[in-house]
């Protein structure tokens, strides 16, 4: 345990360890948003059915997601990059949204043939949001670390030897 322990340790003092612990932290931030308004919309309030509170959820969570992972985990400032950085985003964003929808639908269907209660539809439908963004966290990680990579400062040139040439 203690090596593993210093081995994440030694992890998160590297320039990509950091780089994932802050993406962790990010995706850690947007799913309680996602998971709390989902619950909160469809669990409590009853706003919607389970698929479109998901879809719900996972928009508003989308935002701070965005946000959060341009200046915190990519180091981005300034205005935003369509094609480099909004368009990927929101395409693994949707693409997130997608698999949730099924799932989610897939699960809310399930509980209804089983006749399970609000409460029991609302935790698994909960844990089928969740499990479907667990399966593109890894992607989403993997695609936005090479996209945005932080490339490492040049190693200055050495200044060019002079000779004294005698007059």
């Amino acid at each position: 345990m203690r090596g593993l322990v210093r081995r994440l340790w030694d992890l998160y003092h590297t320039p990509s360890g950091k780089k994932m612990f802050r993406y962790t932290m990010v995706s850690v931030i947007s799913t309680g948003v996602a998971q709390g308004t989902l619950f909160l919309v469809f669990g409590i309030a009853r706003l919607w059915s389970a698929v479109p509170s998901n879809i719900f959820a996972n928009a508003v969570a989308a935002v701070p997601s965005y946000y959060l992972n341009r200046n915190w985990a990519w180091g981005k400032t300034g205005r935003s990059h369509v094609m480099r950085e909004v368009v990927p985003f929101w395409v693994l964003s949707f693409a997130g949204m997608a698999l949730s929808i099924v799932t989610v639908g897939a699960t809310a269907h399930w509980c209804r043939s089983e006749d399970l209660g609000h409460l029991a539809t609302s935790v698994l439908v909960n844990a089928a949001n969740l499990f479907a963004f667990g399966v593109l966290w890894i992607l989403k990680f993997l695609v936005f670390n090479r996209m945005f990579a932080v490339e490492p400062e040049p190693a200055p040139e050495p200044a060019p030897a002079t000779t004294l040439v005698d007059s």
